[in-house]
């Protein structure tokens, strides 16, 4: 799996591509980058609707491989080494989006399974008890 990345790109289109993927993450950009295990500052948060161009420091279009067996860490790593802008990749967990900064090195599909909601368990009681 894989997503295009050239400067015409909209954040939202790599967001929403992200998302056809893995339901239970969601990505996040940002202007600056930030020290390894830190969070981001959310008013360093780009908008959804801003062009890949506006926030690039590296202008090379290409494909982000994003496919299931790759860590958070190595996609953030790409976004920012072969195409010049910052990236947190965001799981769900208990209703909230918490950053992945403590679990990086898990695969897209790990962080995925992990986000994705318990299925409640149904229990049925035989109607037949056996007495001893």
């Amino acid at each position: 799996m894989q997503i295009h990345i050239n400067d015409e790109t909209l954040v939202v289109d790599i967001q929403e591509e992200f998302r056809r993927y893995y339901p239970y993450l969601k990505l996040e950009f940002f202007y600056k980058p930030h020290v390894k295990g830190e969070y981001y500052a959310k008013e360093e948060k780009v908008i959804s609707d801003t062009p890949i161009e506006k926030i690039r420091v590296t202008h090379h279009s290409g494909w982000l491989d994003i496919n299931y067996y790759r860590t958070a860490a190595a996609v953030e790593h790409d976004c920012w080494y072969l195409f010049g802008f910052c990236m947190q990749i965001l799981r769900k967990s208990n209703g909230q989006w918490l950053e992945t900064t403590g679990t990086d090195n898990w695969t897209l599909e790990g962080l995925n399974a992990a986000g994705r909601p318990a299925e409640k368990q149904t229990y049925h009681l035989s109607d037949e008890i056996e007495l001893g």
